[in-house]
Formats: C-alpha cells, structure tokens, sequence
C-alpha cells in the first residue's frame, strides 16, 4: 500500500507492503505542522505559548547551532524565529515511532525526500533510497540500500540557495546536494542542515557525527562519500 499526503508544504508518503493505513502518523504530521510552522499565524513557533516539545526543538536547535559554529541557526539577525532545520526530521521520527507502535515493522515514510526505512519490502530485500541528480532532475546519482535507518538531503536544486549559513549572513554556496544517513531522522536531517550550512568543511564535521555515512556533491560537481567511491 502507498499513500501520500500533502503536508508540511510538501508531499509524504508511506510506503506499507502488508497493506497498513499509518492514520495516527499522518494525524501526528499534521498536527505538527499546524504547531510548529513558522509560517501559520498562531503556532507556538509563531508566538504561542511553548509546550515541552517545542522546547525539546528549540534545544536541539541550540545544540546545532553550537556544534556547527553557527552556521546553523534558528534565528538569524533580523529574522523571525525558524526551526524548520529540526522540526521536519524530528516529527517524521515521531510518526515512524507511531507506526512502530501500531505494530507496523516494515515501512517506508518519505517526507520531500527525508526517508525513514524501517524493516523490508520483502523478505530478504532492503529498501532502495535513490538521491536525485544535482542536474538531471528525473535521474539519481546514488542510490543506498537500506533497512532501519534514516537519510535526509539538504540542497539548492530544488528551492535555490535557501539555506543560510548563519555566520556570515548569506546562502551557503559551496555544496549543490549533501545527504546523511543515520539511524534517527532527527538527527540526519539537522546534520545534513547544519553541514551544507557550513560548506565544504561540513562533509567532515558530519562524517565525525556518531553514526552518520555523508554523501555530497560540491558547486564543481565533485562527488565526496564515506559509503565508496561514487561518481555522478
């Protein structure tokens, strides 16, 4: 069963081969969206009162922006506060946690691209997470094999030079595509944030992380991976 939702601004989809709905994780993605958006009049992040989890994300966004020097940041000078750099990640691995608590082990939850596999499609077979080519949009240039982890692409492909780097004021330029993968959804996608925030440097600031395998392309189309050796 594939079903796919519109949220967040953008398409997630859950992929079940035993046929299972996954409604208290798509009511989770929603609920999430609606409370944590910056761009909805009346979340907490727009100035609601903050709950325990909107605290859990300002914390992590603290610890990232500390970690990375500051090229991460949910707040830059002059602007509305912005955690999109950790809400994402971090509601998709609540629902996957609500999927595995209705019992369901084997699913594929894809939010824009930011993939939490868990189990197998099959017996036997791994889930095959494709990253999409830097310049031939309908073609990937690595593709991984997967069971029980996370990955998460940060990149300037799809909605232009959008991610800040938060020590200089200006859109990180450096990298065209950087992937992590990991074993929390949380956690791959405030790093792959956090390191294409920080240019070049932030392939081996990620590839330092516990647990996480980095797959980059920079602006010259050179490709960077601690999987192998992968060329586009």
């Amino acid at each position: 069963m594939r079903r796919v939702e519109h949220i967040m601004g953008l398409p997630v989809s859950l992929h079940t081969p035993h046929g299972e709905p996954g409604d208290a994780a798509f009511a989770w993605l929603r609920e999430a969206d609606r409370r944590f958006s910056p761009f909805r009049p009346g979340s907490e992040v727009c100035g609601g009162e903050a709950s325990p989890e909107l605290i859990e994300i300002l914390d992590l966004c603290a610890e990232f922006e500390r970690d990375s020097g500051g090229a991460f940041r949910a707040r830059l000078p002059g602007r509305p506060l912005d955690p999109c750099g950790v809400v994402k990640g971090w509601a998709v691995q609540r629902a996957a946690e609500l999927l595995r608590a209705e019992g369901i082990r084997d699913f594929c939850l894809n939010a824009g691209g930011d993939v939490v596999a868990a189990g197998e499609p099959e017996p036997g077979r791994p889930w095959s997470v494709g990253i999409r080519h830097p310049d031939l949009p309908h073609e990937v240039c690595a593709v991984f094999a997967i069971r029980d982890r996370a990955v998460a692409t940060s990149g300037s492909y799809e909605r232009g030079a959008h991610i800040i780097d938060g020590r200089t004021g200006r859109p990180a330029g450096e990298l065209v595509s950087l992937t992590v993968i990991a074993d929390d959804l949380t956690i791959a996608d405030a790093t792959s944030t956090a390191a294409f925030a920080m240019g070049a440097e932030g392939i081996e600031w990620a590839a330092a992380r516990p647990g996480c395998t980095v797959f980059a392309v920079d602006a010259d189309r050179k490709v960077f991976s601690t999987a192998g050796t992968i060329t586009l």
